[in-house]
């Protein structure tokens, strides 16, 4: 019954008028960008950041929110269409659902993918609904220690699962740790790293530092780059679109595993939907029994990330919300959001504030529902947004994010911020160095520095009282295997990649 109260509490505030109005926007807007090839969420919402500064604190989350699963859709049209993915979970949607547009059923393609958004987003939310209020609860129990072994465990997965080179990650999230360390102290008051910069007192802004690293660093990176856009218009067609009974028949189990699978792999830290999206693909394609077709347009190739990816990108608020712990750079500048409007992410938000809790859980129904709504008939639209050259769009895209970053605390050296940030980002690119677990660096940083202080005071000082709690130690115990089993991992790949090309270079002397 509690939970039944809750749900309506949630509805009654996701059904405003202003908040359903925002939920449409993050949404259109989301799926706008999405579309657009290279730019994933994280940029996405980089660059739409500042819209939501002046918004209620509810209205601002249910728009990013809706900007974040409106890119992973969008993400999805320009993978099927282009053989180019929007966003990396779209990624492995280009395996089968661009043989599917060249076979001449682009259309099914995309009905699918917008069914299966809304099928993996619906069990996400419901696991999301049934498991936050239980963790929430649990969490109320944990003190600064446990907090600080958690905030490292995120930022090990983080920096580590999902990069290709673990040193680069960590390495990372040491930068970003650093960055966030210039500006005033918060504890003794005494500016750090400013250089005596009246500037530089309130430290980077995240806002400066997001659309910077990702919003021009895209750009940057953008520039004489030329794609080819040969789209079948066709596609945009209504009755192209719809599936045979056979499609519906094979969809329905790869499309309940990829939820499952997502919903797991979203709420663990350091994975989120990419990975979600690669497992769901790997494990369709080991029960299919015709594992060979896969790669040449089979629906469920489609249909399984796509549930997996969407299904993840809801439960990925479980520990932002319950524990104040993004598991990924995305729901890094979800939390810096909920901050900027003064609220805490943690335990106590469900009891502090159900209804941005339960009104942002429901909007995520009215998003997904949007979604399905918006993206049929509009389709045609997303295919003919593709053919506009990228030398229109990026200039405009530079012009609005140096007026949001100057609008959020009107100091012009937060638009030189972003440009610097955005040729730090281009250089990174260059080098290859990731940026997301700089911004969870960046994030974390100051949350682990405080909650490794209270502990320590509570501790007088006694490091040891770290491992000495259970729940702390088994965390920091996990986080130190999976740290020394990443990199492991790294240098045996490193030495079979030497052996493999010593082969390679023997063979052919």
């Amino acid at each position: 019954m509690e939970l039944l109260a809750n749900f309506a509490l949630g509805l009654e505030t996701a059904i405003t008028p202003a908040n359903l109005m925002y939920c449409f926007a993050g949404v259109f807007l989301g799926t706008f960008v999405g579309v657009i090839p290279g730019v994933g969420p994280l940029a996405a919402i980089s660059m739409l950041f500042p819209i939501t500064f002046y918004l209620d604190p509810t209205a601002a989350l249910i728009m990013l929110a809706g900007i974040y699963y409106g890119t992973t859709y969008g993400g999805s049209t320009a993978s099927i269409l282009l053989n180019i993915p929007g966003a990396t979970s779209s990624a492995v949607t280009c395996l089968d659902g661009y043989p599917m547009a060249q076979q001449g059923r682009a259309g099914v393609a995309l009905f699918m993918t917008t069914i299966a958004s809304f099928v993996g987003g619906s069990i996400g939310i419901i696991i999301l609904s049934l498991f936050s209020p239980l963790i929430a609860e649990y969490a109320l129990t944990f003190g600064p220690a446990e907090y600080f072994s958690l905030m490292m465990l995120g930022l090990v997965a983080a920096s580590t699962i999902a990069n290709a080179s673990p040193s680069k990650g960590l390495a990372m999230v040491v930068f970003g740790m650093l960055i966030a360390t210039v500006g005033t102290d918060s504890q003794s008051g005494v500016g750090r790293f400013t250089f005596g910069s009246m500037s530089l007192l309130e430290g980077f802004g995240i806002s400066a530092m997001a659309m910077g690293l990702f919003g021009v660093g895209e750009i940057l990176s953008s520039i004489g780059a030329t794609r080819s856009a040969k789209i079948d218009k066709s596609s945009a067609k209504l009755l192209n679109m719809l599936p045979t009974r056979e499609d519906w028949r094979r969809s329905w189990m790869p499309g309940l595993r990829g939820s499952s699978i997502g919903s797991f792999f979203g709420a663990l830290p350091g994975t989120g939907p990419s990975i979600a999206a690669f497992m769901a693909y790997a494990v369709e394609k080991h029960m299919s029994k015709h594992p060979e077709k896969f790669g040449t347009g089979v629906i469920e190739g489609v249909v399984a990330p796509e549930t997996a990816n969407n299904a993840a990108d809801q439960t990925a608020f479980i520990p932002t919300l319950t524990l104040g712990i993004p598991g990924s750079a995305t729901m890094a500048l979800m939390l810096g959001a909920l901050m900027i409007h003064g609220i805490q992410p943690g335990p106590t938000l469900i009891v502090e504030q159900p209804s941005l809790f339960w009104g942002l859980v429901m909007s995520f129904w009215i998003g997904n529902l949007l979604l399905l709504v918006l993206n049929l008939p509009l389709i045609g639209i997303w295919v003919r947004l593709l053919l506009i050259p990228y030398h229109y769009l990026y200039p405009a895209i530079i012009v609005f994010l140096c007026i949001g970053s100057y609008s959020v605390r009107s100091n012009p050296a937060d638009v030189f911020m972003v440009l610097g940030f955005g040729i730090i980002g281009f250089a990174m690119r260059i080098a290859r160095l990731p940026a997301a677990p700089l911004l969870l660096g960046f994030v974390l940083g100051p949350l682990v520095e405080m909650q490794f202080r209270r502990a320590m005071v509570l501790a007088r000082g006694d490091v040891i009282s770290l491992v000495e709690r259970p729940i702390s130690g088994t965390v920091l115990a996990i986080s130190l295997a999976l740290l020394v089993w990443t990199l492991i991992s790294a240098v045996r790949k490193r030495k079979r990649d030497r052996m493999y090309k010593t082969e390679q270079t023997s063979v052919g002397g």
